[in-house]
């Protein structure tokens, strides 16, 4: 069974001309857990990525698997299995196809392909061309290329896109299977609800910056959550809770206890012979913390330095007409930097598609597998605005969160 690697990031920061896409960000990702990887859009999560798996050269600071460079690895796909983008894929190709090609490029066994292709659902689909693959038959068959060489190390971008809710469900028991046999695994997501119910931990940035790291259970404060619990004879229940000396207070929806948690009040009533016709936890929810957490309202202490406040006026050298600028910046991204800032990057697979490396929102929000290094020549700059644009948080209904640009009515329209 492969080992699990630890991944650490140390002071990493890339910048893109005047744009910190990601600055100082030190964290540490363990093995045998699953680690959600978290912040609105332009927080700079996929250049962290990229930068972790050599595709982007840091401007300072360093990335490491198990302590090396992902250059340095001497098998790359056997102990690193990457899935970033959704158009690595040559559309008239078969699955079989697609995976023999990365098979014979790491010189891995072809019996291995059936063997993927049945953990991630697709083995009657094995002979299909990819061109006619939905959404969610791609981040399967993307999974399957991250799963080819057996790693113990797994970095996904959105694993869950695209997948009706029994995929959902499968890719989080897969996800919670592969971490419980040693495996380290990191994943990107904006679904905050299934990361809720996925992840063992969490790390959190906001406009580059680290602003929480720890467990889910860390994100609030103990104080900040109450037990409510309830019961159709609630005079009875009242004075169980009196006569143990609890502290509660009578609600609408029942009473409410701090400092004690469900299972000791279920406990109590059980004892006594009181049913119960409510008994739950009740807090800030993970959707009201993180909002908070990358606004700055909320400052946890795993995140080291303070990160400074939202504010009305207009980041100092960011494009005011760019929507792209407020997405992670990446060389055909709004400003690039020149052609030798970028990383010569290892080829983890042998296929050269069209893709770009574009931002979170420039592209499919799939995971697939990144394949490619990004293009050796970046376009130059064009002109934009310098003022105007104030990044804004919204949360849609889904739980997923991004940033709405509100831009001044004279802006111009930003190069693509």
């Amino acid at each position: 069974m492969p080992d699990g690697q630890v991944l650490e990031l140390a002071g990493l920061t890339k910048r893109f001309g005047a744009i910190s896409a990601v600055d100082g960000l030190t964290a540490r990702i363990e093995p045998g857990q699953v680690t959600g990887f978290l912040g609105p859009n332009g927080a700079g999560k996929t250049t962290s990525l990229r930068m972790l798996l050599g595709l982007v050269r840091p401007t300072s600071g360093t990335a490491t698997i198990g302590g090396k460079r992902y250059a340095d690895l001497a098998s790359p796909l056997q102990t690193v299995g990457a899935a970033l983008e959704a158009s690595s894929f040559h559309p008239g190709r078969s699955a079989a196809n697609h995976l023999k090609v990365y098979a014979r490029a790491a010189s891995l066994p072809t019996t291995r392909i059936d063997e993927v292709l049945g953990l991630v659902g697709l083995a009657d689909a094995a002979g299909r061309r990819v061109g006619g693959f939905s959404l969610g038959m791609r981040q399967r068959l993307g999974l399957a290329t991250a799963l080819l060489g057996d790693p113990g190390v797994l970095v996904l971008d959105e694993p869950s896109n695209g997948l009706d809710p029994e995929g959902i469900r499968w890719m989080r028991s897969l996800l919670r299977h592969l971490a419980e046999e040693g495996r380290t695994v990191l994943i990107s997501s904006h679904l905050l609800a299934e990361v809720q119910q996925t992840v063992d931990a969490l790390l959190v940035i906001s406009r580059g910056r680290l602003v929480f790291q720890g467990g889910i259970e860390d994100l609030a404060d103990p104080d900040e959550y109450a037990t409510v619990v309830d019961s159709p004879d609630r005079a009875a229940l009242s004075r169980l809770l009196e006569d143990r000396g609890i502290d509660h207070q009578l609600l609408r929806n029942g009473f409410t206890i701090r400092h004690h948690e469900p299972v000791e009040i279920g406990a109590l009533a059980a004892g006594a012979g009181i049913a119960l016709s409510n008994l739950q936890s009740r807090g800030a929810s993970l959707e009201d913390i993180f909002l908070e957490l990358v606004s700055g309202v909320r400052v946890h202490a795993s995140a080291g330095a303070v990160p400074a406040p939202v504010s009305d006026a207009t980041p100092e050298g960011l494009p005011a007409a760019a929507p792209a600028a407020l997405h992670d910046p990446v060389p055909d991204a709004g400003r690039v930097p020149d052609a030798e800032a970028l990383a010569p990057a290892p080829i983890v697979g042998p296929e050269s598609t069209a893709s770009k490396d574009l931002g979170d929102d420039a592209r499919p929000s799939a995971a697939l597998v990144a394949v490619i290094p990004p293009p050796r020549s970046a376009r130059p700059a064009g002109s934009a605005a310098e003022d105007g644009l104030r990044p804004s948080y919204s949360v849609a209904s889904t739980g997923v969160i991004d940033i709405v640009p509100s831009a001044a009515p004279d802006e111009t329209e930003a190069p693509r």
